[in-house]
């Protein structure tokens, strides 16, 4: 890491990350209280109110509203203190981990929101593990510390042995529940008050000269001194101090306390992301690495997105830029179908806002409107044949026929399934025996969802019924075994929206029988997110 050349200072100054969370930690509070302090927003919205605060700004599918979850990854761009961050808000329901997980790979770090009660839920582990696998550094937010909480020790013994991470306190609570009044940040020997009267007000904050000085016993009831007193002597004895390499490696956490709720602890978060941070990194790709401070333009399709905006049935392609300083109207190629793109209304995002783009520096998230075109795992270039790596793309748990309400708006219904099948919503299948389409999805509320945006998106109610197949396969293999195999295996056999042949099976045996008879297939749960 010591020995990459300085950014550009336009590079260096750009931090892309993402939030993770198990559903309810407060990750949509957070976020909006990070764009209310990058001036991005007047009134954060809050997730639980009434009315216009009710409409909270990264959540904008009618769904999201009405239910108060985030289902769908959305990226804001938005300046603090010098600093430009890319955040991308991720959909913490599990059943929509997929998006999660793509979300991951278009990121620099993690900031991981635990809620103070609860501490490490099953889905902040699986999220975790994802992190652990990219080495993404992470740092720590424990949320809803003015609720009654657990003990602080306790919080963080519990990631030290669940996640197998070391943690530093970067701050540490001065009271819990109704007693939390702020906390003392460590790494700035400073004393934060929260202010409970207005939530969206900036708390107080005091600097003090180590922990004797004088003005902590104006500023702490007595009751509360002496035990935050102990409690921060302990932890300074016994745990480790924070060590910037061993953050950017992944193997340390950093963590910070508050409300988000309150704005409270916020701020100080945001500061720990401009100056802990990692700035944006090397990309994966084949056949070489892409640098940031490269010269030429490269950028990487994680996500489609359509109908944002229902007035125009347009898909918008979220792209990661990887390297170079990309200005509007360039022509980018294209490397999956070798052909030119002007690339001239791409946008910025502030959730469901977006602005055009004049120009994007490496580290940045743009939105290219697009008729199809752009899939996820797509790379856009300055004419290299380069191809980012590692997109995943998962094997659906679930499978349902889907059948549209009206017959005789079968074809719309099949336009409708592949727009969702190329934003990576769901895999959809159309087998080559028999009529209709098989569905399939990670999580049930999928299903839900679909038939909802598929009805207000569309006009088309859906009905989604159980099928007879219970797991998906890609079949891999030269082009007479494929076609032997798949003439053999009628009943079984489907094209997925790409036209790749995959073989639906109802049992295990199905998939050991063809190990068994066929040995020059292989079937893959997973296709990665390139053709």
């Amino acid at each position: 890491m010591t020995n990459r050349p300085a950014l550009p200072p336009e590079i260096a100054r750009r931090r892309t990350f993402a939030i993770i969370s198990h559903p309810d930690a407060g990750k949509t509070t957070l976020t909006e209280k990070f764009l209310l302090y990058g001036g991005a927003i007047q009134m954060a919205g809050q997730v639980r109110a009434k009315g216009e605060a009710r409409r909270t700004r990264s959540d904008f599918m009618q769904m999201e509203k009405d239910r108060g979850i985030s289902v769908s990854a959305s990226a804001m761009s938005f300046d603090f203190d010098g600093y430009r961050f890319n955040l991308v808000d991720t959909p913490g329901h599990s059943d929509f981990s997929e998006d999660t997980y793509r979300t991951l790979t278009a990121v620099d770090a993690a900031v991981m929101v635990i809620d103070g009660a609860k501490g490490v839920e099953s889905q902040t582990q699986k999220l975790f593990e994802v992190c652990r696998m990219r080495d993404l550094p992470i740092l720590t937010f424990c949320n809803k510390m003015d609720r009654e909480s657990r003990d602080t020790f306790e919080i963080i013994d519990e990631i030290q042995e669940n996640l197998a991470i070391d943690v530093t306190p970067a701050s540490w609570p001065i009271g819990k529940g109704r007693e939390f009044i702020g906390t003392y940040d460590i790494l700035n020997d400073r004393l934060d008050l929260m202010d409970r009267a207005d939530r969206n007000k900036v708390a107080q904050s005091v600097r003090i000269s180590g922990l004797s000085d004088p003005k902590l016993k104006e500023l702490i009831p007595a009751e509360l001194l002496g035990t935050f007193l102990e409690e921060i002597e302990m932890a300074q004895e016994l745990m480790p101090k924070l060590d910037h390499d061993a953050m950017l490696a992944g193997t340390m956490t950093p963590i910070w306390f508050g409300s988000a709720i309150n704005s409270f602890g916020v701020k100080e978060l945001m500061e720990g992301i401009a100056t802990y941070g990692p700035e944006p990194q090397i990309q994966r790709a084949e056949p070489r690495m892409i640098a940031p401070e490269e010269t030429p333009v490269t950028g990487f399709v994680f996500k489609v997105q359509a109908n944002m905006d229902p007035k125009h049935r347009d898909r918008v392609a979220f792209v990661r830029m990887s390297s170079g300083h990309f200005e509007r109207g360039m022509k980018l190629t294209h490397v999956r179908s070798k052909k030119q793109m002007a690339i001239t209304n791409p946008v910025m995002f502030l959730a469901a806002d977006r602005e055009l783009a004049e120009e994007a520096w490496a580290g940045d998230i743009i939105g290219i409107p697009n008729h199809g075109q752009l899939r996820i795992g797509d790379t856009l270039t300055e004419g290299e044949a380069l191809k980012v790596t590692g997109i995943p793309s998962f094997a659906p748990e679930l499978l349902q026929t889907a059948r549209a309400g009206d017959p005789m708006k079968a074809k719309h219904l099949e336009k409708a399934l592949m727009q969702f099948a190329e934003e990576g919503a769901a895999k959809v299948f159309k087998p080559t025996f028999g009529s209709g389409f098989i569905v399939g999805v990670v999580g049930a509320l999928q299903f839900e969802v679909l038939a909802s945006r598929i009805e207000m998106e569309y006009g088309l109610p859906v009905r989604f019924e159980g099928s007879q197949f219970t797991s998906a396969r890609w079949v891999h293999g030269t082009r007479d075994a494929v076609d032997k195999f798949a003439a053999a295996n009628k009943q079984h056999i489907a094209l997925d929206n790409d036209g790749d042949t995959v073989f639906l099976t109802r049992l295990q045996w199905d998939i050991d029988r063809v190990g068994r008879d066929y040995p020059d297939i292989k079937l893959s749960a997973t296709k990665e997110m390139m053709v």
